[in-house]
């Protein structure tokens, strides 16, 4: 049975860090903006500051995006808000956002922006520990169905899945979508179980076409969505849609709800 989360109909449309090309990333603007234009699913990133709160940063260092500096998980909640999270952003060689209010957003924050939205969660740090405390933090929001969790780090997701019991969505990390790829090359996937809701990768992994109507078949044959990461290019997109991926993300929102407009 296909999660809540999913919603009823694909391909789903999401807003890669809010929409990273448009606005400043991972801040209550993107994903507000995000939300204007439709969007009901958000991927965004998250992390722990050193007074333990969520906040949604992709990083693992400031210096990227805002006018801070070090890492982020050494900083309390008090000093990130402090930080312009628009500082850095460049719109036709401008620095449209500098000073204008973008600041670092809790997850909470997040979450009471607009309840329609659903949140792709990205644990960036390697530490399975976090894992808990993210479980302990849905639960209490009653948000189950509202987020997917997910991350490169295969101990991060799966002690996730142990804490949630399965009650929440998650996404496969690299080790376990490299297993399911070597499953659908060797003609091995039909048997094999797979803990995961969700397979989101790139198109192209070191360059083979990983998206193949064979990879659809085994992906869809377990009930697994396939979600590709980040995809700008509308024919990409158009490529992608016809082999029949479950949703896409990219970090210009316009253009994708544009094409599958027109698909």
């Amino acid at each position: 049975m296909p999660r809540a989360y999913f919603g009823p109909a694909v391909p789903i449309p999401f807003a890669h860090r809010g929409g990273a090309k448009r606005w400043p990333e991972n801040t209550l603007l993107a994903f507000g903006n995000a939300a204007d234009l439709g969007y009901r699913h958000i991927e965004t990133d998250i992390q722990v500051t050193s007074d333990g709160h969520f906040v949604c940063f992709h990083d693992l260092t400031l210096e990227r995006t805002t006018n801070g500096h070090g890492n982020l998980q050494d900083h309390t909640l008090s000093d990130l808000k402090r930080l312009d999270a628009g500082h850095n952003f460049i719109e036709n060689g401008s620095y449209t956002f500098r000073g204008a209010g973008a600041c670092i957003p809790t997850l909470e924050e997040a979450l009471a922006l607009d309840s329609s939205l659903h949140y792709n969660l990205e644990l960036k740090p390697e530490d399975p520990a976090l894992a808990r405390g993210l479980w302990d933090f849905i639960d209490h929001h009653g948000i189950h169905d509202r987020v997917l969790v997910a991350s490169e780090h295969d101990l991060v997701t799966e002690a996730f899945r142990t804490y949630s019991r399965g009650r929440v969505a998650t996404s496969a990390g690299r080790s376990g979508a490299k297993r399911f790829w070597a499953g659908v090359l060797t003609g091995t996937w039909k048997n094999a179980m797979f803990p995961f809701d969700a397979l989101q990768i790139p198109p192209v992994y070191r360059g083979i076409d990983v998206i193949t109507p064979r990879f659809m078949e085994a992906a869809h044959h377990h009930g697994i969505q396939v979600h590709i990461w980040t995809v700008d290019d509308p024919a990409q997109m158009y490529g992608l849609l016809a082999v029949g991926v479950d949703g896409l993300m990219t970090d210009v929102p316009e253009v994708l709800l544009d094409v599958l407009a027109r698909s």
